[in-house]
């Protein structure tokens, strides 16, 4: 089933963004052609520009130790795997000892490229990146693919620590949840929220076989959500007629 994630403040806005970023750059750095490396350090620098928070690092390390007392918690639980809790725990602390261990900002070194920041410079302007624009950065594209792939898993290397932790935190934010299933009468669907702890994220899940999509308006009150479908000429249509889908409220 498709899934939507929909996140209700910024924090999880930004590991969202910095999820699919990274999901496009491992895509692209296992290809063999010049285009699916061109893409890769495009989303790289993207991830670059999302990280250039100075609070990431510590909202990252934070939640990471915060999840590891709420695992050390669960120890001997009859309901829970031992050996799979301390899987768990070992990749958080792995996780936040590389991430504490790096001293300087986030991504700096990649910063501190020359290259790569004239590259990265070039490509913020529409075609900026043509071969008489950066002439040293055609020639690289011209060069066999294991020598591409290579640079560019030495230049992903500082930046696989926010990956981890971010694919720890996301993982566990999206199994904190009880899934239900609902109906949108006519394509819509409205549920108030309440509760002492509000939930930071929404995920709706619609089977295969229905031609719709979730679009989501929400605060700490309630969620609102209106099925639409896409026309031909791609312009989006309400759906006029009942919707089965699957929500999930999640929570860290």
């Amino acid at each position: 089933m498709p899934s939507y994630d929909y996140p209700f403040n910024e924090r999880i806005r930004t590991l969202l963004r910095i999820e699919d970023l990274f999901l496009k750059v491992m895509h692209h750095i296992d290809g063999d052609s010049e285009f699916n490396h061109h893409c890769a350090l495009i989303s790289l620098f993207q991830i670059l520009d999302v990280i250039d928070r100075a609070e990431l690092k510590a909202d990252l390390l934070q939640e990471l130790d915060r999840q590891k007392l709420v695992m050390n918690s669960l120890r001997g639980h009859p309901t829970i795997s031992e050996s799979l809790l301390n899987e768990v725990i070992e990749e958080i602390e792995t996780t936040a000892l590389a991430l504490r261990s790096n001293a300087s900002k986030l991504g700096q070194s990649l910063r501190e490229n020359e290259w790569l920041m004239s590259i990265k410079q070039r490509a913020a302007i529409p075609g900026g990146v043509c071969e008489f624009d950066v002439p040293s950065y055609h020639f690289w594209l011209g060069l066999d693919a294991d020598r591409r792939n290579q640079d560019l898993h030495n230049w992903l290397q500082p930046l696989k620590s926010i990956h981890s932790a971010v694919r720890i935190i996301l993982h566990i934010l999206r199994g904190s949840g009880a899934r239900t299933h609902l109906v949108a009468s006519g394509g819509v669907f409205q549920q108030m929220l309440g509760g002492a702890k509000p939930a930071q994220m929404v995920r709706i899940e619609v089977a295969d076989d229905l031609n719709c999509f979730p679009e989501v308006s929400a605060n700490k009150y309630a969620i609102n959500i209106r099925f639409n479908s896409l026309e031909s000429n791609q312009r989006p249509r309400s759906c006029d007629f009942d919707v089965p889908f699957a929500l999930t409220l999640c929570n860290l």
